[in-house]
């Protein structure tokens, strides 16, 4: 965080000296780590707290939440970033190439340690956040930088602000892919690679299971994955009902990693009194 903080009083130096929207808009886009960076940091020492009486699932949603914060913030920040580079398109100005090199060249260095120093945390939806936040720093600068050099060969005083344009869209198309998963994991959605009717199917070849609906599949976060669901059985013992439990909790986590199953168990044959996830009921084929 000291870095770059460090970096954004740098390019705004730079930007101010040089002339240059380009290094300025990277300046305010770097300036929008600090708070991302300060809130992940938040995020992960929340999502290792364990569960209690008022957050009975624990702190899982607090990356998740972080996540979405950041890019919503992103997405406003690359369209204003866009918005001061079409109104530098009508006045250019001339800009000090020297001062734009050498800034990049100084954030270049921060941002791509930055970048390969979490690139083994991408995984992570806040982790994955802060990485696609500093690759996309990384490769402005090497455009800044390259923006400079054909300024200097051509004399092109226009490739700035194309350049600050193309860092907000940038911007806005990384943050995109994030601000929408993020939501649909804060919307109760379906976890990505699972189906409702594969694990509906999986749990109906446990012995006894005859009928499986009101199957729902949500995340916590940070890639713990919830499962409730009724399945009806013929009459039996209660220790036969904890076999069976136990057998659906193992389908569950080890075919799909699934980590926290609740089942209901329902007599077989009595009328459903709700309504079904699946447009059917996922009963068991019977052989012809």
């Amino acid at each position: 965080m000291v870095l770059t903080i460090g970096l954004v009083v740098a390019e705004v130096f730079g930007g101010i000296i040089g002339r240059s929207v380009a290094l300025l808009n990277d300046a305010v886009h770097n300036l929008s780590d600090v708070p991302a960076l300060g809130i992940s940091y938040l995020a992960m020492r929340w999502a290792e707290r364990p569960a209690d009486s008022e957050k009975t699932y624990g702190y899982h949603r607090a990356g998740t939440l972080a996540a979405y914060t950041n890019s919503f913030v992103l997405v406003l920040l690359s369209l204003w970033l866009g918005y001061e580079a079409i109104e530098r398109f009508g006045s250019p100005v001339q800009v000090v190439e020297e001062w734009m090199i050498w800034t990049s060249v100084a954030a270049l260095a921060v941002n791509g340690g930055i970048t390969l120093a979490l690139i083994r945390g991408r995984g992570d939806l806040n982790l994955r956040t802060i990485l696609i936040h500093n690759f996309g720093d990384a490769i402005s600068n090497i455009a800044i930088i390259g923006g400079a050099v054909f300024i200097r060969m051509t004399g092109a005083h226009w490739i700035d602000p194309l350049l600050g344009l193309g860092i907000g869209v940038l911007v806005l198309w990384s943050s995109i892919g994030v601000l929408r998963e993020s939501s649909h994991l804060l919307l109760e959605g379906r976890p990505h690679g699972l189906q409702v009717e594969e694990v509906a199917r999986a749990i109906l070849t446990v012995e006894g299971i005859e009928e499986v609906h009101d199957v729902h599949l949500w995340s916590l976060g940070g890639g713990h994955n919830a499962l409730s669901l009724h399945a009806r059985i013929p009459d039996m013992h209660m220790d036969e009902c904890e076999r069976l439990l136990e057998a659906i909790r193992q389908v569950a986590a080890t075919q799909f990693h699934i980590e926290h199953t609740t089942v209901q168990l329902e007599r077989a044959g009595l009328p459903a009194k709700s309504g079904y996830v699946m447009p059917e009921p996922a009963k068991k084929e019977t052989a012809t």
